[in-house]
Order: structure tokens, then C-alpha cells, then sequence
């Protein structure tokens, strides 16, 4: 058992005792019943978005999801060139299974009394929803905050060896006094900025890994929020009590001077961890954003405050994007947010109008919409309309007849030249990208031939026009007169490429069953064409 699968030995506390042959039978089992989910996947959703209720199935294993998920992660391993559409499934199939137990993670953890909310692992739950396919685990990412904390206890010693923060283990440790707080301040300051070389990212502001915890303790950079989380979480397990403040356009920590729980704003000196865990003052931090605030803004705020604000950033970042045509960013962050706050009108709408814009998941809509509309009856006139529209959606999807299959040998079809599979080059923009669907003549309608200036082409939009996944991740509809075959084919790093191919021959690649049929005679001529450019290119 442990030779075939390795990984699980994390979840054997004890070796002694188990029945190895009955856990041997349960992983087996487990890994075929994940098998034939993904293999059913292509056949089923090949057409469509994976529909919300595509994972109903998963959500009621009869397996333990450890061995479920360990089959997929053997899956998504197999050799890099072959299986790509069991890859492609069996990654959506994961990222759901995780991002469902992370949003049970986060709402128990929402649950418990605010004493018991850790900053760190609020920050390190909305990083794994977000990266649910990446290795990020609370035990790590504190590990790495503790090796910090380490060493600004030996810089601490080195200036104070009888200090308090020494003498006691992380989290026990309370230091009363003002001046042996700022020694630790001091000592903090120095191991992150000066030796580890910290900083806020000024370059790259609106970079989404400024958020992940674990990409500032990589990347050593991040925004005010994320490098507050951080610099809070060292001070507190150094037993200096900094708490955080939800300052408009710059968050920051307080720390108090005067009195312990003082509600006078001017007992706290306010900390930038953004810029270096510079000291400021009330009149400075107004000077740090241009403007004066009120003094609701100096107020220590909850830890859900605070992963309300994190998530904040995430959507607005989200809705920044615009190479990213699935809005995953935005779809994450609004599960998160509406996670927390789920009765949020605002976001509730955007949540449905995202989904509409989509077009997936119009059941669901539904549904979003009809709880909006019990919430706030004043919003009829946008819930109407999209639920009229979102209805006439599924009439056409009920009415859609099957695939169109697309025969080379048709008389309509003479003028087309290239074949799915085949890697292409643009002549004008210089992207590679791969085939995926062709058209004899373009298909698009009137505005969007006219915003693409189709007609000032020598042959129009009276071509054939080509569907190609391009490499920056994005899919285009390309006229035949603007591709080229590409001399050097390469593999395209592009998120769908599975959907479509089930592997990379090194020259082309190769349709899965379901692309094959609608063109059932390309394959041929892929590869005959392959064979012949790469010929034609070594000679």
C-alpha cells in the first residue's frame, strides 16, 4: 500500500494495527470509481460549462475523499504529453472537492469566538480557495512565520539577553512595558526589512499574489494587509499586542501607548508594515493617503473585518482582469465574500450577473435571483429582466439539437485548408496557437465582423474562419488568411487545451473522442500535414 501510494501515509497516525489488505481494497476501489467519474465527463460536458449540479455525484462518495482525491492527483501526475483530457477534468474535479472543504473550513472557523480567529490562518484559508490545486497548509505557512520569529528572538538576545520575549514559548509571552515592546519592534524590523529584505510591492501593486500568504513568505513582497497579517502575526507570538486598523487605501496596525483598550486615538502609534514598519502618528498617517479621516477609521477592526477587506481586494483585482475570459478570480472571491456576508444584495446581483454573462450555470441564477429578490423587493426590475432572460437560455438549450459533424469531403467545406490539431502561427500578431473548430465562412454576427474590421480582409468574412486556443490563455476566431503553419510546432499552455486534444505528438495534437467525431476526417489529414511541414523544415 505504501509503495503504490506514498502520499497517504499522512493519514496514518500509526501503522500498527490496520488492516492493510481492507485499506489496500478501499484506495483500489477509490481510484476506479475516480477513473470512471472523469472518464464520464468528457462525454457528458463536452458541449458545456460543467453545469452546478455536474459534481452531484462526487458529493456523495461512497469512498473517503483522501483515496478520491489521491487517484485525481495520480491523474493530473501522469506523463506530461498524454491524458489531457483526464487531466483537465480530473482538475476541475479536484479544485471543486477542495474549494467545498475550504468554505467548510472558513464558515467553522467564522463560528468560533474572535479570540480564537488567528489572522494567519483566516489569511491562509482565503490563499488555499483561491490556489485550491497548490500545497498550502496552515502547518507550513506557520513554520515559516516561526522561523522568522526565531530569528528575531536571536536579535533580540544579542541586545537585550534577559528580555521577556525569550524566556517563554510563542503565544505565552506578554510584554507589559512600552520600551521592551519597541525592542521587539526594533528586532522585527531589522530581521524583515534589512536581513530578509521584505518590502511592499510598489512595482507591482495589483499582482493577486500580493494577497496569498504564502506567496509574500516566497515572494518576500506584498500589499499593507497581507505584510500587516504577517508583521501582527510575529509580534503577538513575541508578546507585543499590535492590532489591525481598516485605514482607507493603506491598512495598518496600531500600538498602544496608553492605556490598555484606550479608545483616544492619539495613545497608539500606527505601523506601516507596507513601509518598513515605519512609526506613525495620527497627523502622518492622514499625510500617508492626502486626505483627512475620521476617527471611526483609527478603530482596531475583527479578524473577519480583516479577511472581509483581504477577499475585497481579490474582487477588485478580479473584475480588473481581462485576460482571464473565466473570471475565475472574481468567481472565487465573490464565493468567499458571499461566504462570509451571504445575504449581500450587492454581491449577490453581481454573483448572478456574472454566471448570466457566462452563460453557466443558469439554474443557479435562478436561484441567486429569487433570493435576491426575497431580500430587497426593490431590485424587480433587474432581477426581472434577467430571469426572462436567463428562461429563454434554457428553452434554447433544451431546443439545441446535437453537434453539427463537419465532413472535409463536403462541397462547402473544399475551401478549407487546415485541420484541428494542427499548431499555427497568426501572420499579422505572431501568436502560436492550436486549432480547434473551423467554419467554412464566419459565423459571427454582423457587429462583431464590423468591431473586427473583417471586411477590410482581402477575402472577407467569406473565408474559413478557424476556433484556435492561443498560448497566453486566451481563444480566438481567426481568419484562414491570417494563420500560417508553425515550423517549430510546440505544445500551448492553455487552460482548455484538454477539453479539446488528449495528447501532444510533438509535431500536432491529437482530438479527443468527443472533437474527433464532429470532424471525423481531419485526423488524417493532421497528421499527413504534420508529417510534411516538419519534413519540409529539416530539409
Amino acid at each position: 500500500f505504501l509503495h503504490r501510494w506514498p502520499s497517504l501515509l499522512k493519514y496514518y497516525s500509526h501503522t500498527d494495527g490496520v488492516s492493510w489488505l481492507e485499506e489496500y481494497k478501499a484506495r483500489h476501489s477509490a481510484g476506479l470509481e475516480a477513473q470512471r467519474i472523469v472518464a464520464s465527463f468528457s462525454k457528458r460536458f463536452f458541449s458545456e460549462h460543467v453545469p452546478c449540479d455536474g459534481f452531484s455525484d462526487i458529493e456523495t462518495l461512497g469512498c473517503p475523499s483522501h483515496f478520491f482525491e489521491d487517484e485525481l492527483m495520480c491523474i493530473l501526475n501522469m506523463e506530461g504529453r498524454k491524458g489531457l483530457t483526464w487531466k483537465y477534468y480530473a482538475k476541475k474535479i479536484l479544485y471543486f472537492l477542495r474549494q467545498q472543504n475550504i468554505l467548510k473550513n472558513l464558515k467553522e472557523y467564522l463560528q468560533r469566538p474572535t479570540d480564537r480567529q488567528s489572522f494567519l490562518e483566516g489569511a491562509v484559508l482565503i490563499d488555499q480557495y483561491c490556489n485550491p490545486l497548490s500545497d498550502i497548509c496552515l502547518k507550513s505557512v506557520q513554520a515559516q512565520v516561526d522561523d522568522i520569529t526565531d530569528k528575531v528572538r536571536k536579535v533580540l538576545r544579542a541586545k537585550n539577553p534577559r528580555h521577556p520575549s525569550l524566556a517563554s514559548k510563542a503565544g505565552e509571552v506578554v510584554v507589559p512595558e512600552v520600551e521592551l515592546q519597541r525592542q521587539v519592534l526594533d528586532a522585527m524590523n531589522c530581521v524583515l526589512y534589512e536581513q530578509l529584505k521584505y518590502k511592499g510591492n510598489e512595482l507591482d501593486y495589483y499582482n493577486s499574489l500580493n494577497s496569498y500568504i504564502h506567496q509574500v513568505l516566497i515572494r518576500r513582497t506584498g500589499i499593507p494587509i497581507s505584510l500587516s497579517v504577517l508583521y501582527l502575526t510575529i509580534a503577538r507570538q513575541l508578546g507585543v499586542k499590535l492590532e489591525p486598523v481598516n485605514f482607507p487605501s493603506h491598512f495598518l496596525l496600531r500600538w498602544c501607548q496608553g492605556k490598555e483598550g484606550s479608545t483616544d486615538i492619539f495613545d497608539y502609534t500606527y505601523i506601516d508594515a507596507f513601509g518598513k514598519g515605519k512609526q506613525l502618528t495620527v497627523k502622518e498617517c492622514e499625510y500617508l493617503i492626502g486626505h483627512h479621516v475620521t476617527e471611526e477609521f483609527y478603530g482596531v477592526v475583527t479578524s473577519k473585518e480583516v479577511l472581509q477587506r483581504m477577499v475585497g481586494n481579490l474582487l477588485n483585482l478580479g473584475k480588473r482582469e481581462s485576460t482571464d475570459q473565466s473570471y475565475q478570480l472574481l468567481r472565487d472571491s465573490l464565493d468567499l465574500y458571499l461566504a462570509m456576508y451571504p445575504d449581500n444584495v450587492q454581491h449577490l446581483m453581481l454573483q448572478a450577473r456574472l454566471y448570466f454573462h457566462l452563460g453557466i450555470w443558469p439554474e443557479k441564477v435562478l436561484d441567486i435571483l429569487q433570493h435576491i429578490q426575497a431580500l430587497d423587493p426593490s431590485q424587480h426590475g433587474a432581477v426581472g429582466y434577467l430571469v426572462q432572460h436567463t428562461l429563454e437560455h434554457i428553452e434554447r438549450r433544451k431546443e439545441e439539437v446535437g453537434p453539427e459533424v463537419k465532413q472535409r469531403s463536403d462541397e462547402k467545406h473544399k475551401e478549407v485548408c487546415f485541420s484541428i490539431g494542427l499548431i499555427m502561427k497568426h501572420k499579422r500578431y505572431g501568436y502560436n496557437c492550436v486549432i480547434y473548430g473551423w467554419d467554412p465562412a464566419c459565423m459571427m454576427g454582423h457587429e462583431w465582423i464590423r468591431n473586427m474590421n473583417v471586411h477590410s480582409l482581402p477575402h472577407g468574412p467569406h473565408q474559413p474562419f478557424y476556433n484556435v486556443l492561443v498560448e497566453d490563455g486566451s481563444c480566438r476566431y481567426a481568419a484562414q488568411e491570417n494563420l500560417e503553419y508553425n515550423p517549430e510546432p510546440r505544445e500551448i499552455p492553455h487552460p482548455d487545451i484538454g477539453r479539446y486534444f488528449c495528447e501532444f505528438c510533438g509535431l500536432h495534437y491529437l482530438p479527443n473522442a468527443e472533437l474527433e467525431t464532429r470532424y471525423p476526417q481531419d485526423l488524417q489529414l493532421t497528421r499527413a500535414t504534420a508529417q510534411q511541414i516538419y519534413s519540409s523544415g529539416k530539409e
